[in-house]
């Protein structure tokens, strides 16, 4: 009767707490292939435990000589759908908004809510022969509009060997602690904030480590899978195809690990990542006459300048790089990462394709007093597993700058504070499906970076989600 109380108070909790979710890569088929449960690969639904990190290290096989489809049964279709259903509730402090006169007068706090979707994916995966794999991952947003998320082959074990694995395609970064296996699923706390910081004004946009990238990578691993490494060389266009206007330039990222078992505490695993890139800040551009200005006879023609795909010239650099851990207490995990960001002077003053768009033409001078802006971020996200069918999540982020772009500038412009609460109570969890209940709140500001005012931003959203694959 008590579990039946208990179990009735969590349905109630979760219908009146409150997302948009983020795609993660987690896959029931796979466990639909070798007859286990999801528990087997993840803590926690999707975040891997060292069992699923390793099954994904060898290139999604057991290594048992039978990994490869001829050895499934003819029906065995490796295919898994994910859906989030969702109420959620989004507040922004600072929102531009007209006057009559069609003018951004002023700004003023904005509070929606309502019942929505998240996007769909449709993910396949698996072997197409033993040591050959492939990851494919079409993924839309809310209204069924399609992209590629994921698109890669994979050939594992060269020569015999665990430390020679190359694939090839668009791909999540080899990072410890993975944005696609987030825990978290709101407009606010559903990505790690410094993944994708910006400083206000800067032009770069391809320094995202968060967002799935074009190219190729080398990564290998000891057969326990204790030290792992990988080194991935992908175009500066933050995943974006057809040879945008990034191309013609390239950045590496480079990644180091090395696990301990600890006994009863668990398995601890530390390490580091560094990219390393340049991107354009030049591209030619062509003009374009769409629609015009109604008010006019006849109307005035609007012009727009883009830039032409392939074009990129003028690359300068930027680097990110940081220290992970994955740390346990018996019930207790702990995902810690700090990271330190620069950018080239000419990013800091908004040239590249960034909001600003300036364009680094033939004869471009940087303006007096321009500064290659850095900063330094860290987030410590702590989760507490109840049990395997309910955990506890909660990410305290920050993001400081450590130079300015501009002299002049205050010292706190653009710096970020975030904290996101959550749980996850999984009623369902096996080789067919999972499905999780999962309530969250989070909440970000943002230093003097608000639209009229240049006041702190402040949004917040509160939502649950009903989270399920099949």
């Amino acid at each position: 009767m008590i579990a039946s109380w208990r179990n009735a108070g969590c349905l109630f909790v979760a219908f009146i707490v409150l997302g948009c979710a983020p795609r993660a890569h987690a896959i029931p088929a796979f466990a639909r292939k070798y007859g286990l449960r999801c528990s087997a690969c993840h803590e926690a639904w999707p975040m891997l435990n060292a069992f699923g990190q390793k099954f994904k290290d060898n290139g999604y096989q057991m290594m048992n000589g039978r990994d490869a489809p001829i050895w499934q049964n003819p029906s065995y279709w490796p295919v898994t759908f994910r859906i989030t259903p969702i109420w959620h509730r989004e507040s922004d402090s600072q929102v531009a908004v007209n006057t009559p006169a069609g003018t951004n007068s002023g700004a003023e706090r904005i509070t929606s809510s309502g019942f929505d979707l998240s996007g769909l994916d449709f993910h396949t995966g698996g072997t197409i022969e033993n040591n050959i794999s492939f990851y494919v991952l079409p993924s839309s947003n809310p209204a069924g509009a399609f992209h590629f998320e994921t698109v890669m082959a994979r050939f594992d074990n060269l020569e015999g060997s665990s430390w020679l694995n190359v694939k090839l395609g668009k791909f999540e970064l080899d990072n410890l602690v993975s944005e696609k296996r987030i825990l978290t699923l709101s407009n606010d706390g559903g990505v790690y904030q410094i993944y994708h910081f910006i400083p206000p004004g800067d032009g770069n946009i391809f320094g995202q480590i968060g967002d799935n990238q074009l190219g190729v990578e080398l990564m290998g691993h000891s057969v326990d899978d204790l030290t792992r490494y990988s080194a991935a060389l992908i175009s500066s266009n933050d995943g974006n195809v057809n040879l945008s206007a990034g191309a013609n330039s390239y950045s590496g990222f480079f990644t180091f690990s090395q696990a301990f078992d600890t006994g009863k505490l668990g398995l601890q695993r530390v390490g580091a990542y560094a990219m390393v890139g340049e991107a354009a800040t030049d591209y030619a551009t062509t003009t374009t006459a769409t629609g015009g200005i109604a008010t006019t006879n006849p109307p005035t023609p609007v012009v727009v300048t883009s830039a032409i795909g392939g074009s990129g010239i003028g690359n300068k650099p930027f680097q990110r790089e940081g220290f992970v851990g994955i740390l346990y207490l018996g019930k207790v995990g702990f995902q810690v990462v700090t990271q330190h960001g620069w950018d080239s002077a000419w990013f800091g003053a908004g040239y590249g394709q960034g909001s600003s768009g300036l364009n680094n033409t033939s004869g471009t001078t940087l303006p007096a007093g321009a500064r290659a802006p850095s900063w330094n971020g860290a987030f410590v996200e702590t989760h507490y597993v109840w049990s395997p069918q309910l955990v506890f999540i909660q990410r305290s982020e920050w993001v400081r700058m450590s130079q300015q772009a501009q002299v002049g500038a205050a010292s706190s412009l653009g710096n970020i504070d975030a904290y996101t609460f959550a749980c996850r109570w999984y009623p369902i969890m096996n080789s067919r499906a999972g499905l999780a209940l999962h309530p969250e709140y989070s909440w970000i500001r943002q230093i003097g970076t608000a639209p009229v005012t240049g006041t702190n931003l402040e949004t917040s959203s509160l939502m649950i989600g009903v989270d399920f694959a099949f």
